[in-house]
């Protein structure tokens, strides 16, 4: 609840905002496709699903083709790319036979959207990897990290504040702030990105997915795939933004109608895998990745025999998420893996 003449951390807002069980933007509909707020990568073109189908069984061939392992897709919106990827991996039966698919998602409303549209019996839905089986994992995160809320801090002079929001009541929000002592701060972080800074942006409860995934990986062999927009910068942006009917809105207006979302910063999960020996790290961007899977050469195919508007229809989807002024450079592709896997692909250079 959302108490008046109150103030709440921005992270706390930003949960009630999307996952409040009766008023949360992500709890109460579906945002995702031609008739929601925003359209991912999925829902723009099957061919993005099917290169990260390729990606999938090229790693578990990198693995050694174990007899059972976990896929596990972390927020999977509503099912399209789960679903595509299922069609392709029954081409591959030896990998489907042994690989146990697994959902991680937190919205009951979007669960039921999955099961709906995906249809698979061997399917498993978890909230959280406690009951995970000590078979080596491969983690799918497309557009995860950036949904879940964060904190902000700004420093003025030699003090650092923390960002609250101020509710006068529904309608009436400000930005509000308080002080924070900086040591408490960089002791929860663990390491210090604080130097040479004057404004701080993170997750907390996203640093702990990744920590937590990444413990899971070093322990029991496999890799975690992040693809999200962001940047690979010491220096920390302000990119929080909320999306209303398709639009960039106010962030404190429409609660519980807007998506609220921001730019993932690749350096501060950079840095957490570097304090794992047996971990390495690859990184590139989306156009590169889906180009070295193979897309154009896909789409080249699946264009065959068609007409010239539906072919034009395949290359401009295509377009969308490789070109450099839409989702190609925009988004990044980042690879946790164990050291002793070599697989390059779809980072080669």
């Amino acid at each position: 609840m959302l108490k008046k003449n109150h103030s709440i951390t921005l992270d706390k807002f930003i949960d009630y905002c999307l996952y409040d069980k009766k008023n949360g933007y992500y709890m109460i509909k579906n945002p995702f496709g031609v008739k929601g707020d925003f359209v991912t990568a999925p829902n723009i073109s099957r061919l993005y699903s099917e290169m990260i189908a390729i990606w999938a069984i090229s790693f578990w061939e990198s693995l050694g083709c174990p007899r059972k392992f976990n896929l596990i897709e972390l927020g999977a919106g509503n099912g399209e790319m789960m679903k595509v990827m299922i069609e392709s991996f029954k081409k591959f039966p030896s990998f489907l036979n042994n690989c146990n698919i697994i959902i991680h998602e937190k919205s009951p409303k979007l669960i039921m959207i999955q099961k709906k549209k995906i249809q698979y019996k061997k399917i498993k839905w978890i909230k959280n990897f406690k009951n995970l089986n000590k078979f080596p994992n491969i983690f799918l995160a497309n557009e995860f990290f950036d949904a879940i809320p964060i904190k902000q801090y700004i420093k003025e002079g030699n003090h650092w504040y923390e960002r609250l929001i101020k509710i006068f009541n529904k309608k009436n929000l400000n930005f509000d702030k308080r002080k924070v002592n900086i040591e408490n701060l960089k002791k929860k972080v663990h390491f210090n990105i604080f130097d040479k800074q004057n404004f701080i942006e993170y997750s907390p409860l996203g640093i702990k997915y990744f920590k937590e995934i990444i413990k899971i990986i070093n322990n029991h062999q496999g890799g975690l795939l992040i693809i999200d927009y962001g940047y690979y910068d010491r220096k920390f942006k302000n990119t929080l933004k909320a999306i209303y009917n398709k639009k960039h809105s106010n962030f404190l207006d429409n609660i519980g109608k807007s998506d609220i979302t921001y730019n993932i910063n690749y350096y501060l999960f950079d840095k957490f895998v570097n304090n794992y020996k047996n971990l390495t790290k690859n990184y590139t961007t989306q156009k590169k990745f889906l180009t070295n899977l193979g897309i154009f050469h896909r789409a080249e195919i699946l264009g065959k025999n068609k007409s010239f508007t539906e072919k034009a229809d395949i290359f401009y989807r295509v377009k969308r998420l490789t070109d450099e002024n839409h989702m190609g450079n925009l988004f990044k592709v980042m690879l946790i893996k164990n050291s002793n896997i070599k697989s390059l692909v779809g980072f080669q250079n």
